[in-house]
Order: structure tokens, then C-alpha cells, then sequence
């Protein structure tokens, strides 16, 4: 394409290892903080269903967190690039720990439905401020190494957090499960304001506040939409296509109003690089598939396979230790090598056999059987969570580091949002038609009651092996569902094209740049030609650096 392209600004300065290593343990902190809460809270949501009744609203204690953050993100990412990072995200943590604590307090689902989309606000910033932070301290050919280790502590949380919801909810409470989220943050913020020193821009320029409320209406209409549809509200409802409609008219809207202004809150530009597009696609995929189907896991495990809240969590090692092993040598193999695609392709053939062969499981599946399954995908996800993101970092010029971080995480957080909202439809409907089909009536009173594992056992044998079959038929069609969506995510990683990454060297012995992204003559006029300098004045911004 002969578009003027932009150039790529200068890497940040170098940091020694320790420096940086220093600055990661508070990023290390906060990331395990909001990773830590969805597992937590996921080993308990049985017991908290049970408590708080609900089962129909049980996919939206999950969703309105997911659905808050992929909402919030943008506006994080924007406000870290404009006034500093350091302070937003530390802010982030706070909000985060504000919505931990009232969700303790809830006394029935609506009230938790509405503090865990106040901590999905906070969880915004913690996520994507930690990736840009990195995108601060390091180039992309080193960010592999570091990024793995970050991806290492999803593996961790995966390990710790249901271990840990488990144990509280079965010696304490299941609010337990949002209070231990206070400690940890509060050693969060002294890590970051005692150790986190990084230079930031001060720019003057406003949020994009109209791209952000349009957008949050697009994302909530199309959550609710995947969510009522068959279920609540027939297909073909008025509700239903009502939301489709608003779906529609707030992202025409959207996309019109950030073609305009000047500082968007969502840059469109991002898109024109193929690189950049193609992880995005992959980014909204595997989060859909990996979201919606590891929130369902517990389910299984609890009822028909008979386990513990806290052994539940055990049963999760699998999956975490394929993730862990291969988050770190994947990182390595990238800062080493260079080469991502490979393992972006095979992560994502791997993830969709693994939720293949979960969709295979019965009343009689054994649990050994059940790990091995969990350890393929667990190898697959490991091999995309960071890979996706370096390819997006790359793609884009050192200063736009927060948008792209932030589009990052959004868009999985997004296919987080969907997916379990829509295999959640999925899944309710088969334990309810099961239900029905079985014991009539009766099966749908009961499916709609307060049932916690533990009471399970209590129930005559007729309506605990119903209640097992149905949670089964519910699970296996979800897997089949997610794998389908997984498998999406192979042809958009055979899209991307492997370009050097920045701090690199290319075959002519010149430094590598970010994938060029190109931009309308209206923007490309006001950049400095290809070759020159990037001023720190480009366009109508004025940027301050200043200490953070």
C-alpha cells in the first residue's frame, strides 16, 4: 500500500534487568489482583447461587465484570497515555478494591451483579495498564521474555485462585472470596508507589467521552442481546431485536464520531495495519472460547463429578500447568528466535482440541480423563495470552503503546463478556429442557431454586441423577460451542505476517519498526515525513514529560 505510513517514535531507555524487574513486581501484584478474583469467585458461584438463588443470573455475575472492564478500558488506556500511568493505574486499584469490598456485602444477586461491574471498572485499568507499563519499560524483542513471565501469572492465579475460593468457601463464607482481595491490593499500591518510576507525557487533550459512552452502549446492548435471546425473550421478541437495533445504531454512531474527533477514545487507524487487525480477531476469539468455558468447568466438577469447592480447584492444575509452562518457554522461544506465528497457529489448533475433547465428557467421565484434556487446552492458551498481545504492541508507534494495550484487552474481554453470556444460554437451556424432560414440572421448580452442591446429595436419587444429566448435557453443548469459535482463531493467525520485531535486527542490518500503520491524509498531514524525527508536538497535542 502507497498510503504515507507513519514512522515509529524511538524505543524508551534502556533499564537495567533490575530495574525493571523491580518495576514488574507491582505490575506482577495488580495483575494477579484481578486475576485472582474471577478465579476465586468462580470455585464459590455454585455456593453463592445457592445461597443468593438465581441460577438464570448466574452467567451475569461473570458478565457484568467482564462486561465493565472491556467498557472501561479504553477510557484507562486513553487516560494513562494522557496524564501518566503510574497514577491512573494506581487509581484503577482503588476502584477495584471499593467494588471487592461492597460485593462482600451483597444480600442478593442484584446487589452482587452491580459491585462486580464496579470492580470490572477498576479491573480495566489494572489490565491494560500493566501491558502498556511494559510497553514503557522495554522493547517488543525483549517484551516476549517479560511478557511471558506476566503470562506466567495467569497460570498462578488459575492455581491459587480456585484453590483459595475453595478453601474459604468451604471453611468461611463465599464473601471471603471478594474480602481477600483487599490485603492484596493494598500490598499492591505500596509496591507500585514505592517502586514504580516512570517518565510520562502530559498531554493536553480531552477524553473521548461521547466514542466512550457509545461505545459502552453498543457492548451492553449486544451482551444483553446473546444473553435474553432464546432464553428469556424469544428470537424474534421485540426486546430482542430492540437490542439488535441499538446494537447496530450505537456502532454506526461510534465509529462515526471517532472518525472526528481528535483524540479518540478507540483510534480507527490502529485497524489499517493487517498485523494489528488479524491479533485483534484472535484476541475477541480466544477469549470468547477460553472465558465462557473455564467459567463453566466448576459446575462439572462439583456436581457430577462429586467434588469440593476446594477440590474442585485442585482439578484446575492441569489446565494452569500447560498454561504456565508454555506462557514461559513461549516467551523465551519469541525473544530468541523472533518467530511468533508458529506458535500463534499451533496455540490455537491446541485450545480448540482441548475444548473439543472437554465436549466429550459424560456421567462416567473419570477425572484422570478430565486432566488430560484440561492440559491440551492449558498448552494452547498458554501459547496465544501473550503472543497476541506482543503482535498488537508491535504493530503500533511507542506513544499509541496504552491504545493498542488497551484494544488488546478489551476485545478479550469482550469475547470474555459474550462468551459467557451466550454459552451460558446455551448451558441453562439444556439443564432446564433435561430437567423438565425428566422429572417434569418439578425439574424446572428445582432447577430454579436455591441448589447448592452439598444439597445435592439430600435429594432422592431420581432428581440427583436428573440434575447430574442435565448438567452435563449443558456443559458438553457449550464446549462444542466454544471449540467451533476457537477454530475461527486458526485462520486469523495464518492472516498475520511475521515482521521483525522492534529491537531487532532486520536482514539489512537496520533497526526493526512497528508495523506501519497507515493513516488519512487529514492525519498524515500533520505527521513529520517518513524518515524525520516524530516531533512531540505532532498534530494538535502538546506533550510534557515529565517524573512520574
Amino acid at each position: 500500500m502507497d498510503d504515507t505510513a507513519r514512522t515509529a517514535e524511538a524505543p524508551p531507555a534502556a533499564l537495567s534487568k533490575r530495574e525493571i524487574y523491580t518495576a514488574m513486581s507491582g505490575l506482577m501484584i495488580a495483575m494477579l489482583l484481578a486475576m485472582l478474583d474471577n478465579l476465586i469467585v468462580g470455585t464459590a458461584m455454585p455456593t453463592i447461587v445457592g445461597d443468593l438463588g438465581g441460577l438464570e443470573h448466574l452467567s451475569w455475575v461473570v458478565t457484568a465484570y467482564a462486561l465493565a472492564t472491556a467498557v472501561s478500558t479504553p477510557v484507562w488506556a486513553k487516560l494513562g497515555d494522557l496524564y501518566g500511568r503510574k497514577g491512573v493505574f494506581m487509581v484503577s486499584i482503588a476502584v477495584f478494591l471499593l467494588g471487592s469490598a461492597l460485593a462482600g456485602l451483597s444480600q442478593d444477586m442484584g446487589q452482587l451483579i452491580g459491585f462486580r461491574a464496579l470492580q470490572g471498572i477498576g479491573a480495566g485499568g489494572l489490565m491494560v495498564g500493566a501491558m502498556a507499563i511494559i510497553g514503557d519499560l522495554v522493547p517488543p524483542r525483549d517484551r516476549g521474555r517479560y511478557q511471558g513471565l506476566m503470562a506466567a501469572v495467569m497460570p498462578l492465579a488459575f492455581i491459587g485462585g480456585p484453590l483459595l475460593g475453595g478453601y474459604l468457601t468451604d471453611n468461611f463464607s463465599w464473601r471471603w472470596t471478594f474480602y481477600i482481595n483487599l490485603p492484596l491490593g493494598a500490598l499492591a499500591l505500596v509496591v507500585v508507589w514505592f517502586t514504580m518510576k516512570l517518565p510520562r507525557y502530559r498531554r493536553e487533550a480531552s477524553i473521548d467521552w461521547k466514542g466512550a459512552g457509545l461505545l459502552a452502549v453498543a457492548i451492553a446492548a449486544l451482551t444483553l442481546l446473546t444473553t435474553w435471546g432464546g432464553s428469556q425473550y424469544a428470537w424474534g421478541s421485540w426486546q430482542v431485536i430492540g437490542l439488535g437495533v441499538l446494537t447496530v445504531v450505537a456502532t454506526a454512531l461510534f465509529l462515526w464520531v471517532e472518525r472526528r474527533v481528535t483524540e479518540p477514545i478507540l483510534s480507527l487507524n490502529l485497524f489499517r495495519s493487517r498485523n494489528f487487525s488479524a491479533a485483534t480477531v484472535m484476541t475477541f476469539l480466544t477469549g470468547f472460547a477460553m472465558f465462557g468455558a473455564v467459567t463453566y468447568l466448576p459446575q462439572f466438577q462439583q456436581i457430577v463429578q462429586g467434588s469440593s469447592a476446594t477440590d474442585s480447584g485442585l482439578l484446575l492444575l492441569p489446565l494452569m500447568a500447560g498454561m504456565l509452562v508454555t506462557s514461559l518457554l513461549g516467551g523465551q522461544y519469541v525473544s530468541r528466535t523472533g518467530h511468533y506465528k508458529a506458535p500463534m497457529i499451533a496455540g490455537s489448533l491446541l485450545t480448540a482440541a482441548g475444548l473439543g475433547l472437554l465436549a466429550t465428557m459424560g456421567l462416567s467421565t473419570t477425572r484422570l480423563t478430565t486432566s488430560i484434556f484440561m492440559v491440551v487446552l492449558g498448552v494452547g492458551m498458554g501459547l496465544l495470552m501473550q503472543n497476541t498481545m506482543l503482535v498488537m504492541q508491535n504493530s503500533v508507534e511507542q506513544r499509541d503503546l496504552g491504545a493498542a494495550s488497551g484494544v488488546a484487552t478489551m476485545f478479550r474481554t469482550i469475547g470474555g463478556s459474550l462468551g459467557v453470556a451466550l454459552l451460558g444460554v446455551f448451558y441453562t437451556t439444556n439443564v432446564q429442557d433435561v430437567m423438565t424432560e425428566r422429572l417434569g414440572s418439578a425439574g424446572s421448580r428445582i432447577v430454579g431454586g436455591q441448589l447448592t452442591p452439598a444439597m445435592l446429595n439430600g435429594l432422592p436419587a431420581t432428581v440427583r441423577e436428573a440434575y447430574r444429566a442435565a448438567v452435563t448435557s449443558g456443559i458438553t453443548t457449550a464446549y462444542v460451542w466454544a471449540a467451533g469459535v476457537a477454530l475461527l482463531a486458526v485462520i486469523a493467525a495464518m492472516v498475520i505476517r511475521e515482521i521483525a520485531l522492534r529491537g531487532s535486527a532486520t536482514p539489512d542490518g537496520a533497526t526493526a519498526t512497528a508495523d506501519p500503520v497507515v493513516l488519512p491524509d487529514s492525519v498524515a498531514a500533520r505527521e513529520p515525513a517518513t524518515g524525520d524525527a516524530p516531533s512531540a508536538h505532532a498534530g494538535d497535542r502538546r506533550d510534557v514529560l515529565v517524573e512520574d
